[in-house]
């Protein structure tokens, strides 16, 4: 049985928490000339409107972000990451039109790098070029290929950086596709290793999301998995996911049971959604604001309630959960 994962949401979420993990994993040289100690902005909005004309798939993310350089000049970086499970011919086009406009509209430097999360080897498009009665345009930008991480396993599941597990957990998910009983050991094993790195409650908390988000199960393997972790944590004394998302989880299935019966099964999950944000947000922070959960019961939209969910996880304070919405 295969299951439909959302590696697309999965991404974007990797690449706003662990931006610089993941460049210093991807593209070493270029993270190495980046200021890390100064504040990184993030122009989804910018983005948006260069590339409003551009027909955009779920299975794309794109990133723009202004860093500082370490020599303290400003550098755009427009980051691509394909999660296409096929070829995407059209990718070197769109990542010159990209470049170009961005470059245009404001006036400074612009990297363009590309992290191919796809599943075939030999598809490596790093160049554009354009050629018409002598005129010639040749534009190339540094390429990531996941699947070059996944040729030594081992190597891939020993490394301290967080980066590492995003990218084994895509590459578990795309090995596993039609076997949810190896997708559930290899799932395990990506988690257990989450405590035995020693990562802090918080890291775990977020990396376990990330690894839950793209490696989704079956109700049967799923719950087998969940028994694991409870029992380890338990051996562990460490109640990090247990004490928080699984809360949240038990609460919002038992109201979308109940629900579902009065009100047929799209409310139902609808009401399972609003009632496990809130379990979680209360595990986190104690009392939620009345306003707050009006809001959040007010949301009918099953995407948005689940970034939400994702968001009441890892949010640092209740305060930014309210700015998301």
């Amino acid at each position: 049985m295969s299951q439909k994962n959302d590696y697309d949401g999965a991404w974007k979420e990797a690449l706003e928490h662990y931006l610089q993990p993941l460049l210093e994993f991807c593209f070493p040289e270029i993270a190495d000339n980046i200021n890390w100690h100064e504040p990184i902005e993030f122009l989804d909005k910018e983005l948006q409107e260069v590339t409003r004309d551009a027909k955009r798939g779920k299975q794309r993310v794109d990133k723009l972000v202004k860093v500082r350089r370490k020599d303290g000049r400003k550098e755009l970086i427009l980051i691509h990451v394909e999660v296409q499970s096929w070829v995407d011919k059209d990718l070197p086009r769109r990542m010159y039109r990209y470049h170009h406009r961005i470059a245009d509209r404001y006036d400074e430097p612009v990297v363009s790098l590309a992290i191919l999360a796809d599943e075939k080897p030999g598809w490596r498009p790093d160049t554009y070029e354009e050629r018409l009665w002598g005129y010639e345009l040749r534009f190339r930008y540094p390429v990531c290929k996941l699947m070059d991480f996944g040729r030594n396993w081992r190597w891939l599941e020993e490394q301290s950086n967080p980066a590492a597990v995003v990218i084994a957990a895509h590459l578990a998910t795309q090995q596993t596709r039609g076997d949810m009983t190896q997708r559930q050991r290899m799932k395990w094993e990506l988690t257990r290793r989450l405590y035995e790195r020693g990562y802090g409650k918080d890291e775990v908390l977020n990396l376990f999301r990330l690894i839950d988000w793209l490696m989704i199960l079956p109700d049967e393997n799923a719950v087998e998995f969940r028994k694991q972790l409870v029992e380890y944590e338990k051996e562990k004394t460490m109640p990090y996911v247990t004490s928080i998302e699984r809360l949240g989880r038990k609460e919002g299935r038992k109201s979308g049971i109940q629900e579902g019966r009065k009100s047929g099964i799209q409310e139902g999950l609808q009401k399972a959604l609003h009632a496990a944000i809130v379990e979680v947000l209360e595990a986190r922070f104690g009392s939620v604001p009345g306003k707050l959960k009006a809001k959040v019961n007010a949301i009918a939209d099953e995407q948005e309630l689940h970034r939400l969910h994702r968001k009441a996880v890892l949010v640092p304070s209740i305060q930014e959960f309210e700015r998301e919405i």
